[in-house]
């Protein structure tokens, strides 16, 4: 078997593998009440959402998905503008992996949201499927901060920044 073909195998291992791990992740902690868009389906056509990171600060500081608004994680109508906006808008909202980002959705259906979207995998599973991500200057970075280290298993891809220390 040549090298290029041992590779190619190899990465479609891993990103299967995280795959698998996160679909266990996501079928424990989430109860899909916000339906999911993966990220194929967002990278198509990203100029058609209105796309929110609903993770903290520094995680956003160190990568996110191009054109994504820093929302936090918990929504606040009194200081986002996007609160204000039309409540039928196309909006995906994503975290790591998809667990912090479906509770986020929730609240905006509960304020009368209706075209709310999880981006399945969320921000993990859109830099192992290698598509590109900016740092606060919008620059293509290969940095993802994973939350903590018990979530770094979770990305397969990319350079793994944590300040935090696992809770095992």
């Amino acid at each position: 078997m040549n090298f290029k073909l041992f590779s190619i195998l190899f990465v479609t291992s891993l990103i299967a593998a995280a795959q698998s791990d996160r679909d266990i992740l996501l079928k424990e902690y989430n109860q899909r009440t916000v339906p999911y868009i993966s990220v194929e389906q967002l990278h198509k056509n990203p100029g058609h959402y209105l796309i929110l990171d609903t993770r903290m600060k520094e995680e956003y500081e160190v990568s996110h998905i191009p054109g994504a608004i820093w929302v936090s994680e918990k929504m606040d109508e009194e200081i986002y503008a996007f609160a204000k906006a039309n409540k039928n808008t196309p909006i995906v909202v994503y975290c790591s992996v998809g667990v912090r980002s479906e509770d986020f959705g929730e609240q905006l259906q509960k304020v009368g949201f209706t075209n709310v979207k999880n981006l399945y995998g969320s921000i993990f599973a859109w830099k192992d499927a290698g598509y590109k991500i900016v740092n606060v200057q919008e620059k293509v970075t290969d940095s993802v901060h994973t939350f903590d280290k018990n979530w770094a298993k979770y990305l397969k891809t990319g350079i793994k920044i944590s300040d935090r220390p696992s809770y095992e």
